[in-house]
């Protein structure tokens, strides 16, 4: 799945799921480093337990953040594939 962010340095997320878990997750511009940790801690992660952890962070003064974003995104995920 790819998601398109917004309101964060990073434009996009590239994210691997299989069933309720996490495969994969890459991001396209943002923080490299600091990206490439989130995306690594989350591998293997169920998606109910990184939304609860990453939702609602912000950075500095926005209302949202990369890790909000990938909250955000793995929500619209389980939305799409709700049975």
């Amino acid at each position: 799945m790819q998601y398109k962010t917004s309101g964060t340095c990073s434009q996009l997320i590239d994210l691997e799921i299989e069933g309720d878990v996490i495969q994969s997750v890459a991001f396209t511009g943002g923080c490299n480093g600091n990206l490439k940790g989130i995306s690594a801690l989350v591998a293997g992660m169920k998606l109910d337990e990184a939304i609860s952890k990453l939702k609602g962070i912000q950075c500095g003064h926005k209302t949202t953040s990369c890790p909000d974003q990938l909250a955000r995104a793995l929500e619209q995920y389980q939305a799409e594939h709700a049975d």
